[in-house]
């Protein structure tokens, strides 16, 4: 658990930042024995650029330590059961992930490790989780860096979380605050996850309300608040809904009952002790110089290095 955190704090979806970093970087980006490293430099860079930018005063970079776990599928079966390339009898099933990413992932830990940037995964949980917990928990603001929309559930301008959302790479982010969640979706952030959960998300494997695309979601939550209001409405014969819109938000009631405790973020996560204080100097300087020069880490790491160090001017 983190202590004292009082400054801003800088939240990474790690996975989500690397998977961007594989498919921005050519694979032609190699270490000396020609094994890809473009998911790790890519990595690398986006820190770079986000600590130069932004200029957290902790930075903690949040994992999958289960990226589909099983209190979410037996609530939702279909919950991302399209991306499973392998199921275990125990533990976490195997996320289907491209051939030359997968092996990047042990470096870009090792690297993080070496480092001294907190790297934080909780076995049961997913990163989205882990940043939950750590976002209700810090006392200063919050910049979460994702590529994943489930996290605009998090956004709260009192508290000063907001979420850096890639466009291109990180030198382009959109910024998402309570305003632009608004303008664009009709809700603030407590009401994106009742939004998310009657639309629904094909890539999550959440089937939503049929019927209830994100616009109907949105004008029902500016009538009748949230979720629970508009399920008190079903049960009101005088309240403003359709037939078919009462009909189908009827017949999804065993959906609606346990569709929040999987679309929302858990936000009591065992969070390790964790030093999530920035570094200006590697923790393992001797361990760093050797994963530099075994995968070609080159310019990458030396600018982080740098902008870590500058840090102390």
């Amino acid at each position: 658990m983190m202590r004292g955190v009082t400054g801003r704090l800088m939240l990474l979806d790690t996975a989500s930042l690397y998977f961007r970093a594989y498919f921005g970087v050519p694979d032609s980006v190699r270490a000396p024995d020609g094994t890809p490293v473009n998911a790790v430099r890519g990595l690398l860079e986006f820190i770079d650029r986000l600590v130069k930018d932004h200029r957290p005063d902790d930075l903690v970079a949040c994992m999958d330590a289960d990226w589909r776990p099983q209190w979410r599928v037996d609530l939702i079966p279909s919950y991302k059961a399209h991306r499973v390339a392998e199921e275990r009898e125990s533990g976490p099933d195997e996320e289907e992930v491209p051939d030359t990413l997968s092996p990047q992932v042990p470096i870009i830990e090792a690297v993080l490790d070496a480092l001294g940037i907190a790297r934080v995964g909780v076995a049961g949980y997913e990163a989205d989780d882990v940043i939950g917990t750590f976002t209700g928990r810090a006392e200063g603001p919050v910049d979460i860096v994702t590529g994943d929309r489930d996290l605009y559930q998090l956004v709260d301008d009192a508290r000063g979380v907001r979420v850096l959302y890639p466009l291109k790479g990180v030198g382009s982010l959109q910024l998402t605050d309570e305003a632009w969640l608004r303008e664009k979706y009709g809700v603030d952030g407590r009401g994106y996850a009742d939004l998310a959960l009657l639309r629904g998300d094909p890539s999550d494997g959440l089937p939503g309300v049929p019927g209830i695309g994100e616009k109907t979601a949105a004008k029902l939550l500016a009538e009748f608040g949230d979720l629970a209001g508009i399920m008190a409405a079903v049960d009101d014969p005088k309240a403003k809904l359709t037939p078919s819109q009462r009909r189908r938000l009827d017949e999804s009631r065993p959906y609606v009952a346990v569709a929040p405790k999987v679309v929302k973020v858990a936000d009591d996560v065992p969070l390790p002790e964790v030093t999530t204080a920035l570094p200006d100097a590697p923790r393992d300087g001797e361990t760093l110089e050797a994963l530099a020069a075994r995968w070609g880490l080159g310019g990458s790491l030396q600018r982080l290095l740098t902008t870590l160090g500058a840090r102390r001017a």
